[in-house]
Order: structure tokens, then sequence, then C-alpha cells
């Protein structure tokens, strides 16, 4: 096959030609050969490929695979109402247990920032705030078991009459850390306030002084408890339910 720059000058001289009445005959013998054979090349290679195409198997459209997705929903177990006359009513017992002593309120990250917020704001006379930090859940809904210390006290509490303010009394294994440490710095006293007891959970030998409310063994979101880092700003305390369904990738 002649390559495309020699088939242009063929054209060119055949046009020369034609203008200057010197006609086909000058021109060289092989360009039309070459050309007819172009031409003919040409149709045959679109006869060849419609021939190829109509014979050609269809090819199977794609099927996509089915992956399944975690669905979530949160039942209300208690209304905000509930919790907060609940925690009105645990300010009351913890100032009659203590009528003139000032309180320092530990609360333990992140999970009961609302309920020491609630609580705090119940309690009359003199009391001062704190915060500690530990890990034992990560992003499952079973503890891992292992308890780590993520942030410690600002403040001392030696001399002091420390109420621990916890979310939920699960296994037990943080307070029971909790308690350790905060025993070799000597506070005055040690009390323990939980919003949520799961006393079918226990491991450790702990229990809350002042317990909002027993509930059943069953994962809890909602007022400051959280799912992987969520549902903690929901203002009830509700059941976490998850489930699976399929969708197409």
């Amino acid at each position: 096959m002649v390559s495309v720059r020699v088939w242009v000058d063929y054209v060119k001289a055949a046009a020369f030609a034609a203008r200057s009445d010197l006609g086909v005959s000058r021109i060289n013998q092989s360009a039309v050969h070459h050309a007819r054979h172009l031409a003919c090349r040409k149709r045959l290679c679109a006869l060849e490929f419609r021939f190829i195409r109509r014979t050609m198997p269809k090819s199977k459209r794609y099927q996509p695979k089915t992956k399944r997705k975690t669905v979530e929903s949160v039942r209300t177990l208690i209304p905000r109402a509930q919790i907060q006359r609940r925690i009105a009513e645990m300010a009351e017992e913890i100032r009659r247990d203590f009528p003139t002593e000032p309180l320092h309120l530990v609360g333990v990250l992140k999970g009961s920032v609302f309920f020491l917020t609630d609580l705090a704001r119940q309690i009359s006379g003199d009391i001062s705030l704190d915060f500690i930090a530990v890990s034992s859940y990560g992003n499952r809904t079973e503890t891992s078991g292992e308890v780590k210390l993520t942030r410690d006290l600002d403040s001392s509490i030696e001399g002091k009459t420390v109420i621990v303010v916890e979310d939920i009394l699960d296994t037990g294994m943080t307070l029971q850390y909790l308690l350790r440490v905060f025993e070799q710095r000597k506070p005055r006293r040690i009390r323990v306030a939980v919003l949520l007891d799961k006393p079918e959970r226990r491991i450790a030998k702990v229990r809350g002084d002042y317990v909002g409310f027993t509930i059943p063994n069953e994962f809890v979101v909602g007022y400051g408890l959280d799912y992987a880092e969520r549902y903690r700003n929901l203002a009830d305390v509700g059941v976490l339910t998850l489930g699976a369904k399929e969708e197409k990738s």
C-alpha cells in the first residue's frame, strides 16, 4: 500500500495534467493502478467490518454485585423530660448527703458532658468541675475490656469531696480503674453518680452511689452516649439497633 504522501502527489499530478490539457496519458500509469487498488481495498474493508460486527456474539450486560450496607435505627428508651426530672432528684440526694461541703465533680469524657452540665446546674452551694478521659469502646458496641487513660485531671483532688460523674455503668471496668487512680491521690471522700446502670453486664465489683436509671442489656446512645462518635447530641436516651440490607454497588 502506498503512503498518504505518495497518493497526494499522484492526485496533484492528475489535476495538473487535466488543467494543462496533457491528458491522463501523461500521468504515471502506476498512480492510476494504485488509486483503484486503494479504493477497492477501502470498500472491501468496510464490508468485512460490517460482516464481523453482525456475526460477533453480543457481550453480556454488566451485572453489578450486591453488597451489604449497615442500617441503623434508634428507639427512644428514656425521653428528655424524664431524664431532667431524675437529674434534679439526684442533685437533691447529693446535697442532702453533703449539705455544706464544697463538691468537686469529675466528669468522665466524653459521654458524661451533658449529664455533668445538667447535674451541676441542679446542685446548690459551692462546686468545682474537672474532667478525665479514658477509652474502652472505640468504634464497637462491645467494650474491649482494656481501659486506657487518655486525659488526666487538671488539678489535685487531695482533701476534696469528689463526685465521679459517669454516663453509664456497664461492666464496671472503667469505673474500677478510675477509683483505683483517684484513691491514690488521697481525696477526702469519693462518691459515684451514674446516669445509667446496666447491672447485667457487671464484671467488676463496683456500684453507683447515685443512679439515674437501671436499664436492660442493650446498646444505648444519646444524651452524651455515642456509637463511633455519633448520636451524642440526641436529647433522649435510645436503643441503637444495627441491621443490614443488600444494595447494588
